[in-house]
């Protein structure tokens, strides 16, 4: 047997792949239901963005295209997490919000999400 793996390369630079990469991208979990496996005490909450790429903006609005937060990522993890909170760090209100990924010279995604918020339990403690 013989073969050759001189044609088996990883590119790079690529629009194509990276294109086809941006469809990778989703948030978990969704929907959230007051609860995720990310979170690590009663009091937080929180969701992941997957699957993205070095640099990303990612802009979140509610359905009404209100502003909620802007999260910036330049680092070479392949997630991002989102507190539900807005960027005065005030929880958000359950309902349907619009993620907008942008990469730079790639292209835009946009994700809708479904989240029902859970009150604060501080009797709890």
């Amino acid at each position: 047997y013989q073969f050759n793996t001189s044609d088996i390369v990883a590119t790079k630079g690529d629009g194509n792949v990276a294109k086809d990469a941006m469809e990778l991208i989703n948030v978990v979990p969704n929907p959230y239901y007051g609860y995720s496996e990310y979170e690590n005490n009663q009091l937080d909450n929180r969701i992941k963005i997957t699957n993205l790429p070095q640099i990303a903006t990612i802009s979140i609005y509610t359905v009404s295209g209100t502003l909620i937060k802007k999260l910036k990522k330049d680092d070479a993890m392949t997630s991002i997490d989102w507190d539900l909170k807005n960027h005065a760090g005030i929880p958000i209100a359950s309902g349907v919000y619009l993620i907008h990924i942008e990469v730079p010279g790639v292209c835009e995604r946009v994700l809708k999400w479904f989240g029902v918020i859970r009150p604060p339990d501080l009797d709890s403690f």
